[in-house]
């Protein structure tokens, strides 16, 4: 399918087009996730994400019913996640929490360890030496293989990894950002830590939710089975937010250039983000076994300098004049190219 890159220190190797599972048991039923599973390994994916609280621990046991009938698994690379509220238990990242969470996932996936576990985002209420000190006894268990990250500031991460380090915890080896060409804002701090502290990144939601699919239009509200046709309101995509002339002015760049190429617009916003410093892996999240067909064909693009300049150029994403402006102007280069010449 495309290239293995390591996932981060020490971790294992993942070809750059990953499969997240979001969608299983809520969007998509079993059999119809089962295909998409087969059709992501026999193309060359390895990497299956998922999280205790995908449709309440469902994404897990559809998964787990997959994997009990293949043999082996030692190709197929499972990251899980653990934080918020779960099937059972309680939400946050105390001891007992990611304890229950650990258990739980690996009986719902039926199996003994998991490749890389995650915590979904910062806890407030829980010091993080609490929350490193449980996963490192897990991953001394054989419980855990890797430590990820998802959805923090850059001193948050920062402070996640220098306290692991100090401390003799198990260190995450890769953080998992949401990162597309409509939203660049982990440049600012997040991705250079990643970057920093050789951390690899897992992006998610790289087609922005749909808009950098082409299927919405300019002032008509989706509708129908989209997930904003279902939900306009929807998080971080929502379509009164993102619907924008900044929006539309990118998608006519990234739709030029996907004609020169004959490819959909979805293609040429993943080979841009494959491109970005630290990235080891995408995650593709679909509805159906032809979405995911289609994006999985993303693989083999590989688009001009002059492309990825253009696109970067277009979608950068502004910057505070302090202190980052001024960062800026002491290195007589925009801001984004001090992280590409890293």
């Amino acid at each position: 399918m495309n290239e293995l890159r390591p996932l981060g220190p020490g971790g294992p190797e993942v070809a750059h087009l990953a499969l997240g599972t979001m969608t299983f048991g809520a969007e998509t039923e079993e059999s119809q996730a089962h295909r998409q599973l087969d059709m992501f390994v026999e193309s060359g994916g390895n990497l299956i994400d998922t999280a205790d609280v995908y449709s309440n621990g469902e994404s897990e046991m559809i998964i787990g019913r997959w994997l009990a009938n293949r043999s082996p698994t030692d190709d197929i690379v499972i990251a899980t996640k653990g934080r918020f509220k779960p099937p059972a238990g309680s939400p946050g990242a105390s001891r007992r929490s990611m304890v229950q969470s650990v258990e739980d996932s690996l009986e719902r996936l039926g199996i003994d360890h998991v490749d890389v576990y995650f915590v979904h985002g910062w806890d407030q209420e829980t010091p993080v030496e609490e929350t490193l000190d449980t996963l490192s006894t897990l991953v001394r268990e054989g419980k855990i293989k890797h430590l990820g990250w998802s959805n923090t500031t850059g001193w948050q991460l920062q402070r996640i990894i220098t306290t692991a380090r100090l401390g003799g915890f198990a260190t995450p080896i890769v953080f998992q950002p949401q990162y597309n060409l409509l939203d660049r804002h982990v440049e600012w701090e997040v991705l250079p830590c990643c970057l920093e502290e050789g951390l690899g990144v897992t992006p998610w939601s790289p087609l922005g939710g749909g808009w950098l699919t082409g299927k919405y239009q300019r002032d008509t509200a989706p509708t129908g089975t989209t997930r904003l046709g279902e939900d306009p309101a929807r998080g971080v995509e929502a379509y009164d937010t993102r619907n924008t002339e900044r929006t539309w002015g990118i998608l006519d760049v990234a739709q030029r250039i996907a004609d020169n190429h004959a490819r959909p617009v979805a293609h040429v916003a993943l080979a841009w983000l494959a491109t970005r410093p630290g990235v080891s892996s995408i995650l593709l999240g679909a509805r159906t076994v032809g979405q995911l067909e289609s994006n999985l064909g993303a693989a083999d693009l590989v688009l001009t300098e002059s492309e990825l300049d253009e696109l970067t150029e277009v979608t950068a994403p502004g910057l505070p004049p302090y202190p980052y402006g001024m960062v800026e102007d002491f290195c007589d280069v925009p801001y984004w190219r001090t992280l590409s010449t890293r």
